[in-house]
């Protein structure tokens, strides 16, 4: 796969193409503000109950018919958006790659999942992270090979205050997808905050890897090169 991505006129015909399935990605709500270069992640929008998006039924309608008909396909179908994100020429680039990848990461295959994940969507926007917890919860024991379950429920838990669970949560995200960027950019914001300065950095360095233009990660990786070589270490 790599040998046929590096080759510049498949690639672009891959980009066209991956980039036009999900481009009507929804925008994440977050509970940081924009300009946070730690900003924990932030639940995705996603059909509710019924497939309404708050967007329009055809809208809904448009999202459905471009998800991956199997766990296999959405695999394949990451893999060759994050060597497109790697790759990236631009920022611009990287974040339509990336407004891709979440759209997938928001697609667990299973009507369950969606629901409780739509219901955990409504509950942090109106601030009742209990409730929200209860329902990803429920989706981690319900589907605990899926990523964003573990990445949702760390990003509530470091809402609610137990930053110990929502770390454990997130190395089992990053243990199912190693490349999910939002969890890398939420752990090096957490290791940095308890002075876990080695840990930081190891973990902007590999978001840098998966999204060479993560918003605020070249900065803290220069911060916490300057202040460890600083301590002599």
């Amino acid at each position: 796969m790599r040998n046929l991505l590096a080759h510049p006129l498949i690639m672009a015909a891959a980009s066209a193409c991956l980039l036009a399935a999900f481009a009507l990605a929804p925008t994440p709500v977050s509970a940081q503000g924009p300009d946070d270069p730690g900003a924990v992640p932030a639940l995705p929008l996603q059909p509710g109950p019924e497939g309404d998006t708050g967007e329009g039924s055809s809208t809904s309608s448009e999202l459905r018919e471009t998800l991956p008909d199997s766990a296999v396909e959405r695999a394949k179908m990451l893999d060759n958006l994050y060597a497109l994100l790697a790759t990236a020429e631009s920022d611009e680039a990287a974040e339509k790659t990336s407004k891709a990848i979440m759209r997938l990461w928001a697609y667990s295959g299973s009507d369950t999942v969606t629901v409780l994940m739509a219901r955990a969507v409504k509950a942090v926007q109106e601030k009742n992270f209990k409730l929200a917890l209860k329902m990803l919860d429920t989706i981690v024991e319900q589907a605990p090979d899926y990523a964003e379950g573990w990445s949702q429920r760390a990003h509530v838990l470091y809402l609610e205050g137990d930053t110990h669970r929502a770390l454990g949560d997130l190395r089992r995200a990053l243990a199912l997808d190693p490349n999910h960027f939002r969890a890398l950019s939420a752990l090096g914001h957490i290791l940095r905050e308890y002075d876990a300065k080695a840990g930081a950095l190891a973990t902007y360095r590999k978001l840098l890897e998966v999204n060479p233009y993560a918003e605020g990660a070249q900065k803290a990786v220069e911060e916490l090169e300057r202040e460890i070589n600083g301590q002599g270490i």
